[in-house]
């Protein structure tokens, strides 16, 4: 038996089904004909909404970009200085542990150039820079701060995410220290 159209399928429909293939079984699961068959359609029916298997893996690394952003930043709410550095840093990997599939997504756009790509990461950007302000870092100096912030927040996570911590010690508490070291490093700065 055949799949039956939808009627008004919307692209954050389509995206929240991709998101949830990806996160149960990787991004390799994430094809048109698996997504078309958990949202009950033909494959076919996947390009009214992007331009093939390359289109929804930039689509997908969009809305996991805004995804971790839109965590991030409520996050960051009502806090600031290096309680901001630590519940952001918590956020992230937080994210990235619910969200291995979406997460893995953000990483694997066809073309990390892209507009809409650039523009969706410098929301995030943007955000850290502020949060990092309160350690009076300008210019160039806060671009290196956010790559290396980046940095461990994203090794971190891939570690974790692979296994890579097998030692009995709290994830939570490890993760908390690097980022008290890197503090350290931005006041020293």
């Amino acid at each position: 038996m055949s799949p039956r159209p939808k009627v008004g399928l919307e692209l954050t429909e389509i995206l929240g089904a991709a998101a949830e293939l990806a996160d149960q079984f990787g991004m390799q699961e994430v094809t048109l004909a698996n997504l078309a068959k958990k949202l009950g359609i033909r494959p076919p029916s996947l390009y009214n909404h992007f331009d093939g298997l390359a289109g929804l893996r930039k689509k997908m690394a969009i809305y996991g970009i805004d995804q971790l952003y839109e965590d991030l930043a409520q996050s960051a709410i009502g806090v600031s200085g290096d309680e901001a550095v630590l519940t952001i840093s918590k956020a992230y990997v937080d994210f990235t542990r619910k969200h291995p599939g979406i997460y893995e997504a953000t990483l694997m756009a066809p073309d990390m150039e892209d507009e809409d790509i650039q523009h969706a990461g410098s929301k995030i950007v943007d955000l850290t820079v502020r949060v990092l302000q309160s350690y009076r870092l300008e210019g160039d100096t806060a671009i290196h701060a956010v790559r290396g912030f980046r940095s461990i927040l994203h090794g971190f996570s891939s570690l974790e995410q692979r296994g890579g911590f097998k030692m009995a010690l709290d994830l939570n508490e490890s993760l908390e220290i690097i980022i008290k070291a890197f503090i350290h490093g931005m006041r020293e700065n």
